[in-house]
């Protein structure tokens, strides 16, 4: 009963977003206990305080592009248009890398890309960032970063994952390889 529950709830999910969840109908399969357990963890991502949405979703997708899963990134992208985030925020940047988005998308966009590099230039913007928004804004973008993270890691461990060629922001193509350059 517990199970066909939860697969309810993730088909209603994927009619929703127009998204493939077989990891979680898998994880389900699997273990409903480890699929709970997954969705406790997941809700981490929840907490944003303080932060612009644009900015978040900037951070949001850049970590989870990172990770190189398509779905993952058109479901991320999905989401920012709908709350109605920008396309330069929904698209991390697409063409022409920092100097084309607004702030402080490019501030959040810097960041997220130097922690998951373990660049010293995080602290640099974590600072920026702490000074104009407060420490609540650096917990919610780590809490961002980590949770955009965690999908395409249980998907491709659990043998779902999808590299990423191209994304639909703004309802036009953008490709994946012109994502990566024009943000380097």
């Amino acid at each position: 009963m517990l199970k066909w529950l939860m697969h309810r709830v993730v088909a209603a999910f994927e009619r929703q977003w127009q998204y493939d969840a077989a990891f979680m109908h898998d994880l389900i399969d699997t273990d409903p206990r480890a699929a709970w357990a997954f969705r406790r963890a997941t809700a981490l991502g929840r907490y944003r305080r303080v932060v612009p949405p644009d900015a978040l979703a900037a951070a949001s997708l850049t970590a989870v592009r990172m990770q190189d899963c398509g779905p993952c990134t058109q479901l991320g992208v999905a989401m920012a248009e709908r709350a109605g985030v920008g396309r330069l925020g929904a698209a991390c940047g697409a063409q022409g890398g920092a100097a084309a988005m607004p702030e402080p998308v490019a501030l959040f966009w810097r960041f997220t890309r130097a922690t998951l590099m373990h660049d010293p230039a995080a602290d640099r913007c974590r600072d920026d960032i702490e000074r104009r928004w407060g420490r609540q804004a650096v917990v919610s973008l780590a809490f961002a970063i980590l949770t955009a993270r965690v999908y395409p890691t249980v998907t491709y461990a659990m043998g779902h994952g999808t590299a990423c060629a191209r994304v639909i922001v703004g309802g036009a193509p953008v490709s994946v390889g012109a994502l990566t350059a024009a943000a380097e």
